[in-house]
């Protein structure tokens, strides 16, 4: 082989180990990992109205991810750079790809979607018949609804939990590499680089499910016409919540192919080329084994919680970050139950104002700790004051929402007690019917036959929709008609200011995010210092990540007023109250930040009186 031939071929090996190379491809993993995570997230109440889920149900599903994460990553803080960290790390990318496509294959083994309509085989207008009664039939197309919810909780539990698996070595893998190989300096700018690619994922999954959403779910079997009848903001709207998912597993499959032609070691920036040396060998004798390293790491894990100052600051830690997951996975629901807002636009606003808003809120954070120098004795003050006044900035909230519409038969009488059967007592209206319909009196009623209507009129500028339901004997007055349509909302002009609002509450509260992570690595030994953040992500999944979703969806369910049911089984919520839903799910996250803001008072009192005890004890002559 002659010189020439020998110097490509060692350029060419030079550019595919380059550690620049590797920041690239990593940040658009992280970027597409991100990306599903978000758009998870944004469609999850599509998810609910589709297959009939409680918000306490989809919260948990969210965050199943976060039990298989918890439990491997104790193996990840024993491997560390024993193994071939680029290897797992695309065999991780692979198997998040698959629990994506997983997560779409509810919707090609489920039935189409079907909802009540007089245009089609579910008739929802009064049918007259004496003696009739309104009992809950359970027939094939019902028994096969609550079938296909049932293969949901299977198939997107499992999905999740696969996803949790393929995540772990992701971020702990991709930065140690990059630390290890990168040159003297350039490990903290590549790791900013790094998370300023990644940082976009967020957004462009909600705005991405902000597009999915504006298109039927169906479009693959009935192509696109056949949601002519339905509009966005129609209750019985369900977007195409599975499309997004195919996208996601697109991009994580192409962003993991490239781990597999990275090396296990590379020389570091400032070696010679002729100088890269293969060292795997230093890798394959771990100083103790596995058995003995989990034999040690109960008294490693009990003693580092016995520090206060680590404790408190992780425990801080954890309320707020239990405060962001309520807000990523229900701040779309919270917008389109108080405010009327579509899923598509809530999704919209959550991309194109909020998560920008934390990212800056993030960024600025990580410059103000870098000029202003924090010490371990300030961080503490300036967090509690920058979160008292994002905590502040949420109280207007409690004032800026809706009142509860007057709905018939679920919060609202329309004649005196015992009258109101004669209405619609032999209209033989289906218990699971959910057509919410706005009368000429200003009522909203659950569906047309609830409303006692026995006719309709089709809109002249469309067959496939009705303009109105009419000769509704549960209205009085000769204008006795009903339009296919919730009643309209009267405050939709607090939508804008109310995610405004959110937006910079978010930002001020993430100027502290940079400054608390590095007070963790101040609070400890450095010879803890890695262990110290395993155990940080590990208490933050368990204590916030974890449970913090499955709570919120909690308190808005106990808001719900009125349930869909499917062959007498709860299905998806029909009716919150507005007031409760809007006080408990601000009033949780108001709870989690005071929380937060008493345990790093009392964090900055505790470094105080350590700091004073360390003054008395210092030598005189050392004063």
């Amino acid at each position: 082989m002659d010189l020439h031939s020998s110097k490509d071929m060692k350029k060419s090996r030079t550019m595919c180990c380059s550690i620049k190379l590797f920041v690239l491809c990593h940040g658009l993993l992280q970027f597409s990992q991100l990306l599903y995570s978000a758009y998870f997230k944004s469609t999850i109440t599509t998810i609910e109205r589709r297959y009939g889920l409680s918000s306490y149900s989809s919260g948990t599903i969210s965050s199943l991810n976060e039990i298989s994460n918890s439990v491997l990553i104790v193996f990840v803080s024993y491997f560390g750079n024993r193994v071939h960290r680029p290897r797992i790390i695309g065999i991780g990318g692979l198997l998040m790809a698959v629990s994506a496509m997983m997560l779409t294959l509810p919707h090609f083994l489920s039935q189409p979607y079907e909802y009540d309509s007089v245009l089609h085989n579910r008739h929802d207008i009064c049918t007259l018949q004496e003696n009739s009664s309104n009992t809950e039939s359970c027939g094939r197309d019902e028994t096969r609804r609550l079938k296909d919810t049932n293969n949901l909780w299977l198939l997107m539990g499992s999905a999740q939990l696969l996803f949790g698996v393929g995540s772990v070595p992701i971020q702990p893998f991709g930065i140690s590499y990059i630390d290890d190989f990168a040159g003297p300096g350039n490990s903290p700018l590549y790791i900013a680089i790094l998370f300023a690619v990644s940082v976009f994922g967020p957004a462009i999954g909600y705005l991405l499910g902000s597009v999915m959403l504006r298109i039927y779910v169906d479009v693959d079997r009935t192509g696109l016409g056949a949601e002519l009848e339905l509009r966005q903001g129609d209750p019985r709207w369900v977007g195409a919540w599975w499309m997004g998912l195919l996208i996601t597993t697109g991009c994580l499959l192409l962003t993991s192919i490239p781990y597999f032609f990275f090396p296990r070691t590379m020389s570091t920036e400032d070696d010679a080329i002729g100088s890269e040396t293969d060292s795997s060998d230093d890798f394959k004798k771990p100083d103790v084994s596995l058995l003995d390293f989990l034999k040690m790491f109960p008294r490693m894990f009990v003693h580092l919680l016995l520090s206060p100052l680590f404790l408190m600051l992780v425990l801080a830690q954890c309320c707020f970050s239990s405060v962001i997951a309520g807000l990523a996975t229900f701040l779309n629901k919270f917008l389109e139950r108080q405010y009327s807002a579509s899923p598509a636009y809530s999704s919209l606003l959550v991309g194109a104002v909020n998560l920008p808003a934390v990212a800056v809120g993030m960024l600025v954070g990580g410059v103000i700790m870098k000029k202003a120098a924090l010490s371990l004795k300030t961080i503490p003050r300036f967090s509690v004051v920058m979160l008292t006044i994002s905590t502040l900035l949420c109280i207007p909230l409690f004032f800026m929402g809706c009142p509860t519409r007057k709905v018939s038969e679920v919060n609202y009488q329309i004649e005196p007690y015992g009258s109101l059967s004669r209405c619609n007592s032999n209209c033989s209206c289906p218990a699971s019917a959910f057509h919410p319909v706005c009368g000429s009196d200003g009522i909203e009623y659950i569906s047309p036959c609830h409303a006692g209507c026995t006719n309709f009129t089709k809109d002249p500028n469309s067959t496939h929709r009705v303009q109105v339901f009419t000769n509704c004997r549960c209205i009085s007055g000769s204008q006795s008609h009903v339009h296919p349509a919730p009643c309209p909302n009267n405050c939709p002009h607090f939508l804008l200011p109310v995610i405004l609002v959110i937006s910079v509450a978010a930002l001020i509260a993430c100027l502290t995010h940079n400054p608390m992570y590095m007070m963790v690595l101040r609070s400890v030994p450095s010879e803890e210092k890695s262990f110290a953040i395993g155990i940080q992500f590990l208490l933050m999944r368990l204590l916030a990540w974890l449970p913090a979703p499955a709570l919120f969806g909690m308190a808005i369910d106990t808001s719900c007023i009125w349930w869909k049911r499917v062959c007498g089984k709860k299905f998806s919520c029909g009716y919150y109250d507005n007031n409760f839903l809007r006080n408990r799910y601000l009033g949780l996250q108001v709870g989690y930040k005071v929380m937060g803001i008493l345990l790093l008072m009392m964090l900055g009192w505790k470094v105080q009186r350590t700091q004073e005890y360390s003054l008395e004890k210092r030598p005189e002559g050392l004063l």
